[in-house]
């Protein structure tokens, strides 16, 4: 009788065993490729930044229009490799009618990394890029005017796999349309400004 669990136990021990080593293995290889995945997998990320403030900083009040009214540097890094040309609005979802576009700017080449401080306001740039008109109904930057309290301004780029046929002082919606089907990245910087 002893002899005889003895047995029984011994047997169920080698077939528990003899059992769990394959799940084991095939656990062990599932693991590892999926280790290798996430590895090999890892994608850099479009990046939009500027060397005036930082996210979710406060905006210096010499891009505002109680300031000297000019645009911030803006630097952007890991573009989409099949980026043909970039656009950039500057909006304040907080103004007390809706959004106010500050700035729309498109065909930015391709190549650019940034946009220097104080950008003019011509309508075609010596680069090709071309700039909309704004809320104010100006062609080029017009800079955060909250009439009170802190606002938060989204400066939003986008990496297009084409050039936007339309002409200077383009509005948002035109180019938000022209834009559809063609963003191939996204980045944005927000910043907070009070007069």
């Amino acid at each position: 009788m002893v002899l005889s669990k003895i047995c029984t136990l011994l047997l169920t021990a080698i077939l528990v065993s003899g059992c769990g080593d394959t799940p084991r293995q095939k656990n062990t290889s599932t693991i590892n490729e999926e280790d290798t995945m996430s590895t090999t997998e890892v994608e850099s990320k479009f990046v939009l930044t500027s060397p005036a403030f930082s996210e979710g900083e406060k905006i210096p009040k010499k891009y505002g229009c109680n300031g000297a009214d000019i645009s911030p540097p803006l630097v952007w890094r890991d573009t989409p490799p099949e980026t043909k040309s970039f656009t950039l609005l500057l909006e304040d979802p907080d103004a007390p009618m809706g959004t106010w576009i500050h700035w729309v700017i498109f065909n930015i080449p391709a190549d650019a990394h940034d946009l220097k401080e104080h950008m003019p306001t011509d309508k075609t740039l010596p680069d090709g890029a071309v700039q909309g008109r704004n809320d104010f109904r100006n062609i080029g930057y017009g800079g955060p005017c909250p009439p009170g309290g802190t606002h938060r301004y989204f400066f939003k780029l986008y990496a297009l796999d084409t050039g936007l046929k339309l002409g200077a002082g383009s509005t948002k919606p035109e180019v938000m349309k022209a834009m559809q089907g063609h963003i191939i990245g996204e980045a944005d910087l927000m910043g907070r400004y009070s007069r």
